[in-house]
C-alpha cells in the first residue's frame, strides 16, 4: 500500500512551498514470502488490538502526565471551544477555554516558573505552573469603541501546587475551585489588568477580564487509535499525544466579558473538547474542526445535528525525537452519525493524505490562512475533499512555551475561530459486474467516486503554525 502526503506551507512574512513528502508502504506485497506475510499479519493485528484498547479506554480524557516518566516535564491540557449569542448585538462570537499544567513536579511546586524571563533561563529552569487559558476571536464587524469585539487572549498563572487532577476521569481544579472543569461542567474566571498586561510580558496575555459557566453534553467522539493506548502512554512514545472526547458538543450557560453577557445555546454553540499532552509540540501544527454544516442536497434540514469534522496533525516525533515520521493527518467526519476516517496510523486501511496550508493566502480580497486537504481511505472506499479558510484579522497567534526550556518556539501559530468552507463526501461505485467485489480491492477494479454530498460549515476552529 502508499501513503502519499504532499505539503506547502507559509509562514507569516513570507511564502515557502516544502517539497512533496512521500512514504511508500507494500507497493510489493505479491513479491513477500509466506512468513513475512505472516510476521506482517501478526503486527497488524497487534496494533488493531491496541487501537480497539484505545477506543475502549475510559482514562483517556483524564489526567495522564503523572502515569510515567513525564511527571517532572511534561504538559497535559484540556480545551473547550464554542459559539456564544451577544445579549447587546445578538451575534455570534465564539470563544476558547483551556485548562493547562507544565511541569507540576518540577522542583517543589510552589512557585510559579515563568518561561519567558531571563532569570528562569539563565539558571537553566523550566517552565512550571497551572494556567486558565481565556479568549476570544472577537466579532466578525468589530466597532471600534467596543471593548468586546476583538481577538484577545487571557492567562490566568498558578503554581502548579494549586493543580488538581484525576486519573481516572476528566475532573480538573486550578487555583482552589477558580477554575474547574469535568466532562459535563466547566467554570472560570480570568483578569488581566492592561497594566499587568504591559508590564509583565512574560505572561504572554491580552488585558481583559472574562468568566463563564457552561454544562456540556458530548455527541460524538474521535479516538486517533493505537497510538493513545495504554501501551504507548506507559511508554511515552509519542511527543505529544491528542484526543477528542467531545468532537461535538452542546454547551449550555453564559459568558461576561468585559461586563458584557454572552449567552451560550446548546443547538447553537457547535462546541468542541479536545485534550493535547505529552513531552513538546508538534511542528508543523495543524488543526481544523467544524461543526455547524449544512447539505447542499438537504438544504432543508438547516444545521445539521450530528454532522462534525475534526483534521489534526503535524509531524509525529517519538523517544523525544529519536522517530521523526513524515508530515501527518489524522482526519475524522461524522456525517449524522456516521464516521468517515482517514487515519494514517490505521496502516491496514491504505489511506492516502495531501494537503496544504498557506497562511499568505487571499480570498474574496481577504487576508486568510488556507486548509486545502484531500484523502482516500482506499480499504472502506470512501474519499474527502476540505477547503477551508480563515480570516486572519480575527485570529491570534497564541501562545504556549516550550516544556524543556520556556522557548516560545511556534511564535506564528495562527488560531482562529471564525473558519469556513465545504466538505465534499464521496464513495467508491464500482462498474457494472463489479458491483459486488470487495471493498479493499475497488481501487484496481473499474468504476468511480460518487458524490454523497457537499457541506458548507461556518464557525469552525482552525490552528496552523511551523517554525
Amino acid at each position: 500500500m502508499a501513503l502519499k502526503i504532499s505539503t506547502k506551507t507559509a509562514h507569516a512574512e513570507q511564502s515557502q512551498k516544502h517539497v512533496p513528502h512521500r512514504v511508500s508502504w507494500g507497493d510489493n506485497l505479491t513479491q513477500l514470502s509466506v512468513g513475512t506475510i505472516l510476521i506482517l499479519t501478526i503486527i497488524t493485528a497487534s496494533f488493531i488490538g491496541l487501537t480497539i484498547d484505545s477506543e475502549l479506554d475510559p482514562t483517556n480524557n483524564a489526567y495522564v502526565l503523572m502515569r510515567g516518566s513525564t511527571d517532572r516535564y511534561g504538559y497535559d491540557w484540556w480545551w473547550h471551544s464554542l459559539v456564544a449569542v451577544s445579549k447587546e448585538t445578538g451575534e455570534y462570537q465564539p470563544f476558547f477555554f483551556e485548562y493547562y499544567v507544565v511541569n507540576p513536579a518540577v522542583e517543589n511546586g510552589n512557585d510559579i516558573i515563568y518561561g519567558q524571563l531571563n532569570s528562569t533561563r539563565e539558571r537553566r529552569r523550566k517552565p512550571s505552573y497551572a494556567l486558565l487559558k481565556a479568549g476570544t476571536w472577537g466579532s466578525r464587524n468589530p466597532r471600534p469603541e467596543s471593548n468586546t469585539d476583538h481577538a484577545v487572549q487571557l492567562h490566568g498563572f498558578y503554581p502548579a501546587t494549586s493543580f488538581l487532577a484525576s486519573q481516572d476521569r476528566m475532573f480538573v481544579n486550578i487555583g482552589d475551585g477558580v477554575g474547574v472543569a469535568n466532562d459535563t461542567y466547566l467554570r472560570g474566571h480570568v483578569r488581566v489588568s492592561a497594566e499587568d498586561a504591559e508590564r509583565h510580558p512574560e505572561y504572554l496575555s491580552d488585558a481583559g477580564e472574562m468568566s463563564w459557566e457552561l454544562r456540556a453534553r458530548k455527541l460524538l467522539r474521535f479516538n486517533v487509535g493505537y497510538g493513545t493506548s495504554r501501551f504507548f502512554r506507559f511508554l511515552n512514545a509519542f511527543d505529544m499525544y491528542w484526543h477528542v472526547e467531545g468532537m461535538k458538543t452542546e454547551y449550555e450557560g453564559t459568558i461576561f466579558y468585559n461586563n458584557k453577557t454572552f449567552d451560550v445555546i446548546p443547538e447553537r454553540s457547535f462546541g468542541y473538547q479536545d485534550k493535547n499532552y505529552g513531552k513538546d509540540y508538534t511542528n508543523p501544527w495543524v488543526w481544523l474542526n467544524c461543526n455547524n454544516f449544512r447539505s447542499r442536497n438537504k438544504p432543508e434540514l438547516g444545521a445539521l445535528s450530528r454532522t462534525s469534522l475534526d483534521v489534526g496533525g503535524g509531524k509525529p516525533s517519538l523517544f523525544d525525537g529519536l522517530i521523526q515520521l513524515p508530515r501527518q493527518l489524522l482526519i475524522a467526519f461524522y456525517h449524522e452519525g456516521q464516521l468517515y476516517e482517514f487515519n494514517f496510523s490505521k496502516f491496514w486501511e491504505l489511506s492516502v493524505v495531501d494537503f496544504d496550508v498557506d497562511v499568505n493566502a487571499v480570498s474574496d480580497g481577504e487576508k486568510v490562512v488556507r486548509w486545502v486537504i484531500n484523502a482516500k481511505n482506499r480499504l472502506k472506499g470512501t474519499r474527502i475533499e476540505i477547503d477551508f479558510v480563515c480570516p486572519k484579522d480575527t485570529m491570534i497567534n497564541i501562545n504556549y512555551e516550550s516544556p524543556s526550556d520556556g522557548v516560545r518556539r511556534h511564535t506564528n501559530l495562527w488560531n482562529g475561530g471564525y473558519s469556513s468552507g465545504t466538505v465534499r463526501l464521496y464513495k467508491w461505485v464500482p462498474a457494472g459486474t463489479f458491483a459486488g467485489v470487495p471493498t479493499l480491492v475497488h481501487s484496481m477494479l473499474p468504476g468511480k467516486y460518487e458524490l454523497i454530498d457537499t457541506f458548507d460549515g461556518e464557525l469552525g476552529g482552525g490552528e496552523y503554525g511551523e517554525y
